[in-house]
C-alpha cells in the first residue's frame, strides 16, 4: 500500500491504550491522513486523544463499530485506503463479570465492520482494490494455555480461547478470515502478547501496580503469581502493526510478541524495586520504613485463569525486519518514569 493519493486509514478504537500509541506513530513516522472512531468508552484515554485532535492530519469521529450506517457514510466520505481494526473490550475480569459486552462489541461490531468493508471495496475502482487492506488487531489468548509446556504459540497454533474475552476475539478473528476467504476481502491478522507503556488503564496489571504501590495500598496478584506472559512495548507494538499493514501478505497472520516471557510477579518485583529507586521516601506504616515489595498481596485465582502465554515471532521478525527496541528493564523503567511525572 503505498502512500500514493489514496493513503487514508480508518483507525477503530483509536482512543484506547494501544489505539494513541499507534496514531502517535503514524503522525510521527509518515504521511498517512487519519480518521480515528472510538466509542470513548471508560478505558479511552482522552489525554492523548485532545493532544492528537490537534492535529491537522486527523479526524475524530465518535462511534460504534456496530453502528452500520455511521461506517457506511465514513467509507463514502473518507475513502480511506486501509482499515486498522483496534475496537474491543478487553479486559478478562470484566469479560467474566459481563460478556455481553464482548459478544457485542468483539463479534458483532467486527462483523458490521467486515461488512461495510465488504461493500466498500467492491465498489472501488480495481486500483484502489489493490492497494486496499483490512488489518484485524488480536490477541494472543485466542491460543489457550501453555501450561506445562515448553513451546511457543505460533501462527499455526489451533485455537482453544479460555475466557469470554479471548473466545470472542477468537470468534473475529475467523470471521475475518471467513470474509477473506469467501468473499476476496484483503485482510492481514496480527495476534499480539500482552501491551504495556505509558497511558494504559488503571485496570490492568503494571499501572495498577504503580498506583496501588505509590498509595500504599495492597497491590493484588492473582493465585502465586507465577502466571507467565510475555511483556510487548506499545510502541514496539505500534511499529509491527505498520509493517504488517504496508508489507505483510494478504490472507496471512502474524503473531508479535515482547521476547520477554516473565511471570507476573516477576513484574510487579521489578516495578517495586524501580519504584524504591525513584520513590525512595516510600510510606509510612507504624512509622517503619517499608519497600515496596511489602505491599504485594496473593488474592483468590481468577476462574479459567492461563498459566502461560508465549509467541514465536520469527514470521514477522524474518518476513518484515521487525525487532522490539524495548527490554523488560527499559521499558517498564519508561513506564514507571512516565507515571510518576503524571502525578
Amino acid at each position: 500500500m503505498g502512500q500514493s493519493d489514496f493513503s487514508k486509514i480508518l483507525i477503530t478504537g483509536g482512543a484506547g491504550f494501544i489505539g494513541t500509541a499507534l496514531v502517535e506513530y503514524l503522525l510521527a513516522n509518515t504521511t498517512h491522513q487519519l480518521v480515528v472512531l472510538d466509542k470513548l468508552t471508560y478505558a479511552a484515554n482522552l489525554i492523548a486523544l485532545a493532544h492528537f485532535k490537534r492535529n491537522s492530519r486527523l479526524q475524530f469521529v465518535e462511534g460504534d463499530i456496530c453502528d452500520a450506517g455511521l461506517l457506511h457514510r465514513l467509507f463514502a466520505e473518507f475513502k480511506p485506503a486501509a482499515i486498522m481494526h483496534l475496537a474491543a473490550e478487553s479486559h478478562v475480569d470484566n469479560s467474566i463479570t459481563a460478556p455481553a459486552n464482548f459478544i457485542q462489541t468483539n463479534i458483532v461490531g467486527t462483523y458490521t465492520l467486515l461488512e461495510a468493508a465488504r461493500h466498500y471495496y467492491a465498489g472501488l475502482p480495481i486500483a484502489q482494490q489493490q492497494q486496499f487492506r483490512f488489518q484485524h488487531i488480536s490477541t494472543d489468548e485466542v491460543y489457550g494455555d501453555l501450561h506445562n509446556s515448553t513451546a511457543l504459540f505460533t501462527e499455526t497454533t489451533p485455537y482453544a480461547p479460555s475466557s469470554p474475552y479471548s473466545a470472542s476475539k477468537a470468534s473475529s478473528d475467523h470471521l475475518v478470515r471467513a470474509w477473506h476467504r469467501t468473499y476476496g476481502l484483503p485482510v492481514v491478522i496480527s495476534n499480539c502478547s500482552n501491551n504495556y507503556g505509558p497511558g494504559q488503564h488503571s485496570e490492568k496489571l503494571i499501572p495498577k501496580t504503580i498506583s496501588h504501590a505509590l498509595a500504599g495500598k495492597p497491590i493484588p496478584l492473582y493465585g502465586n503469581g507465577l502466571q507467565i506472559r510475555d511483556w510487548l512495548y506499545v510502541s514496539d507494538h505500534a511499529a509491527a502493526l505498520y509493517l504488517i499493514l504496508t508489507r505483510g501478505r494478504i490472507g496471512e497472520s502474524y503473531n508479535v510478541g515482547g521476547l520477554n516471557e516473565l511471570t507476573n510477579l516477576a513484574v510487579v518485583t521489578q516495578i517495586c524495586d524501580i519504584l524504591d529507586e525513584l520513590v525512595p521516601t516510600g510510606f509510612c506504616q507504624l512509622s517503619k520504613r517499608q519497600h515496596y515489595r511489602q505491599l504485594i498481596q496473593f488474592v483468590a485465582e481468577r476462574p479459567g485463569h492461563d498459566k502461560r502465554y508465549a509467541i514465536n515471532c520469527s514470521k514477522v521478525q524474518t518476513e518484515l525486519g521487525w525487532q522490539p527496541v524495548e527490554t523488560p528493564k527499559s521499558g517498564l523503567l519508561k513506564t514507571v518514569q512516565a507515571y510518576c511525572l503524571s502525578r
